[in-house]
C-alpha cells in the first residue's frame, strides 16, 4: 500500500449512472402532466358514479307502467259508465216494437240521440245490432247533403317558435322511451262489423260489458268500451264508445317531464358537488404526487410536501404521512452519510498504522524489531476485522429489524441462561454475580437473538470495568406496562458528560489496563438501535453512595411489557 492510499468514495461506473439517469427520465415520462380538473381520472370516476346512482331511480320512474295503467283503467270505467247511461237512453227513446211483438232499434231515433248527449264531450259512440251490423256512427251522421265525416283536429301550438321547437324536441326524446308498444294494433275497416272489435263481439254473445286498450296506426292511444242496448233483458245490440287516449298520454308525458326536469336539477347538483368533491381529493392528492416527485428529482432539500393535516380527514393524514416519511428519509440519510464518514475515519487509523509499520519494516534488519513491526501490523488487521465484523452487523442492523418477526421472549428464562454462560468468566476475573429476578413470569414482544446480543453487550462491558472482588447485578423490576432490566457494576463509572454520548457509533470508554484497539466502540450503539426497535428505551447513570461519591456504573433497559 502507497502512501497516496485513501478512502476514497464509491464511484457509480458511467453505464450505471446512465442507466439510473435514463430510468429517472423514463419515470418522469410516465408520470401524466397535471390534468385539469375535470381530465382527472379520480374526478370522472366520482362523477360517473354519483350520476348512475342518480340515473337508476330516474330510468325506473321513467317507465310509469303502473301511472299509466292505472289512468287507462280510470278511463275505461268512465267510458262504462258512460255507455251505460247511454244504453238507458237508447233503450227508452230508440226502440220499436214491430206488430208481431219483435223489438228493434231504429237507427235514426240513435243518431238524434247522438246528436243529442255527445257533442263536445271527445267520445266517438258505435252501434251495432244483433247481426253485427254498424247500423250508427257518431262521426258519419246523415244529413240533407249526404253523409258527414266527424273528425276531431289537434289544438292550436301555442307559445313562441323556440318554445314549441324545444317542446317538439323533449317529446320526441320522450317518445323513445317505453310506451304503448305491446298494445294490439286498432284497426277500422271501410265496412265495419260487430267482429272487427273484441269487445263488441264478446257484448253481442254473452251480453256483458269489457273496455279494451289499443294503439293507433300513428302511435296515440285509443280506449274503447262496449255495453249492451237492452230491455227486459233482452240484448238489442251493443253500443261502443271509443275515444282518444290522449289525456293518458297527456298526464304520461306531464310526469316524464316533471321527472325529467327534476333529474335535470339533481344532475347539475350532482355534477357541482362531485367537481367540488373531487376537488378536495383529486387536486390535494395530485399536489402531494407532484411534490413528492419534486423532492425525488430535488438536487437540495428545499422542495417541501405541502402540509395538509389541518384538514382533519385522510388527505390530511396523507399529507402528514409523507412530510413525516420525507424528514425520515432526510434523517436517516443524514445518519448514513455521519455513518460513511465515521467508518471512513475508523478504518483509516488502523490502515494509516498498517502502512506505517510496513513501510518502516522493509527498511529495518533488526530481527527484533522487524517481529516487533509484525506484531502491531498483526494486531491492527485483527483490529481491521473486528471493525469491519462490528460494521457490517449495524449496517445489516435496520434491515434485518425490519423484516424480523418478533414473538414472545420469557425474559426470566433469557436473563438466566446468560448468567450461566457467564460464570466461568465471573470466576476467572473474581467477581460475583447477582441475579434477581420476578416470581411471575416477565413476557415481552421481541427477537430472543438481538435481546440477548443486548444483555451480553451490557454484561460484557460490566465484567471489563468491575475491579477484583467486586460485583455484577442483573435485575428485572416490572413496571406499570414495562419492565426495567439493570445492568450494575462495582467499576470507576461513567463520566458524567459521557452519559448520553457513549451511545455513539465508535465512542469507546474503556479501562486503562485493557489493550487498544479491542472494541470497536459499536457494541453500545447497537444495543440502542435493537431496544429502541423494539419500543423501549435505554439509558446509563452511575450509582453512589450516601455522601454521593461514585461506586459504580448502571444501565437501565426498559420494554413494554407483551
Amino acid at each position: 500500500m502507497t502512501a497516496e492510499s485513501e478512502i476514497k468514495p464509491l464511484l457509480v461506473p458511467r453505464a450505471e449512472a446512465e442507466d439510473v439517469s435514463d430510468g429517472a427520465e423514463q419515470s418522469q415520462a410516465r408520470r401524466s402532466p397535471r390534468l385539469p380538473i375535470l381530465g382527472s381520472p379520480l374526478t370522472r370516476r366520482i362523477l360517473t358514479l354519483n350520476v348512475l346512482v342518480l340515473l337508476i331511480p330516474v330510468l325506473g320512474l321513467l317507465h310509469l307502467e303502473q301511472f299509466r295503467d292505472s289512468l287507462v283503467e280510470a278511463e275505461l270505467e268512465a267510458l262504462n259508465v258512460q255507455g251505460r247511461a247511454f244504453s238507458l237512453s237508447l233503450a227508452g227513446g230508440a226502440v220499436i216494437v214491430s206488430p208481431s211483438g219483435e223489438e228493434s232499434i231504429l237507427p235514426e231515433a240513435t243518431r238524434n240521440v247522438m246528436r243529442i248527449l255527445l257533442p263536445g264531450s271527445g267520445v266517438r259512440a258505435r252501434l251495432f245490432d244483433r247481426g253485427g251490423n254498424l247500423v250508427a256512427d257518431s262521426f258519419r251522421l246523415t244529413g240533407k247533403g249526404g253523409q258527414v265525416h266527424v273528425v276531431e283536429l289537434a289544438p292550436l301550438d301555442g307559445g313562441t317558435a323556440v318554445s314549441r321547437t324545444l317542446s317538439r324536441m323533449l317529446d320526441r326524446a320522450i317518445d323513445w322511451l317505453p310506451g304503448v308498444d305491446h298494445l294490439p294494433v286498432y284497426y277500422e275497416a271501410p265496412v265495419q262489423r260487430a267482429t272487427d272489435y273484441d269487445e263488441v263481439a264478446n257484448v253481442l254473445r254473452v251480453g256483458r260489458g269489457s273496455g279494451m286498450a289499443r294503439v293507433g296506426r300513428r302511435g296515440g292511444l285509443v280506449l274503447s268500451a262496449a255495453v249492451p242496448v237492452q230491455r227486459y233483458r233482452q240484448v238489442l245490440g251493443a253500443l261502443m264508445l271509443s275515444k282518444d287516449g290522449g289525456v293518458v298520454e297527456a298526464a304520461v308525458r306531464h310526469r316524464r317531464r316533471d321527472i325529467l326536469l327534476v333529474f335535470a336539477i339533481a344532475l347539475g347538483v350532482t355534477i357541482l358537488l362531485s367537481i367540488y368533491l373531487a376537488n378536495t381529493i383529486a387536486r390535494p392528492v395530485q399536489r402531494l404526487a407532484e411534490a413528492a416527485d419534486r423532492v425525488r428529482h430535488a438536487k437540495g432539500r428545499q422542495v417541501e410536501i405541502p402540509d395538509m393535516s389541518h384538514r382533519r380527514d385522510e388527505v390530511g393524514e396523507l399529507s402528514a404521512a409523507l412530510i413525516d416519511m420525507t424528514e425520515s428519509l432526510w434523517t436517516r440519510l443524514d445518519a448514513i452519510e455521519r455513518f460513511a464518514a465515521d467508518v471512513a475515519h475508523e478504518i483509516k487509523n488502523p490502515l494509516t498504522s498498517v502502512r506505517s509499520a510496513v513501510e518502516t519494516v522493509a527498511r529495518v534488519d533488526d530481527p527484533e524489531q522487524q517481529k516487533k513491526l509484525m506484531s502491531i501490523i498483526l494486531d491492527d488487521v485483527q483490529r481491521l476485522d473486528r471493525l469491519i465484523s462490528d460494521i457490517s452487523d449495524a449496517s445489516r442492523l435496520d434491515a434485518e429489524l425490519s423484516r424480523a418477526q418478533t414473538e414472545s421472549v420469557d425474559l426470566g428464562q433469557l436473563l438466566g441462561a446468560l448468567a450461566e454462560t457467564y460464570d466461568a468468566v465471573i470466576e476467572q476475573k473474581e467477581l460475583k454475580f447477582e441475579l434477581s429476578l420476578p416470581t411471575r413470569d416477565v413476557v415481552v414482544q421481541g427477537i430472543e437473538g438481538r435481546l440477548g446480543q443486548v444483555f451480553r453487550n451490557l454484561i460484557s462491558n460490566a465484567i471489563s470495568f468491575s475491579p477484583p472482588g467486586g460485583a455484577i447485578r442483573l435485575l428485572a423490576r416490572p413496571q406499570a406496562g414495562a419492565v426495567d432490566i439493570l445492568v450494575e457494576d462495582d467499576g470507576p463509572g461513567i463520566p458524567q458528560t459521557k452519559l448520553a454520548a457513549i451511545f455513539d457509533r465508535f465512542y469507546s470508554e474503556r479501562p486503562s489496563d485493557e489493550k487498544f484497539g479491542t472494541h470497536s466502540g459499536l457494541g453500545l450503539s447497537i444495543s440502542k438501535q435493537i431496544v429502541e426497535a423494539l419500543g423501549g428505551q435505554i439509558s446509563a447513570e452511575n450509582r453512589r453512595d450516601t455522601e454521593g461519591a461514585i461506586i459504580g456504573a448502571r444501565f437501565r433497559v426498559r420494554l413494554p411489557l407483551d
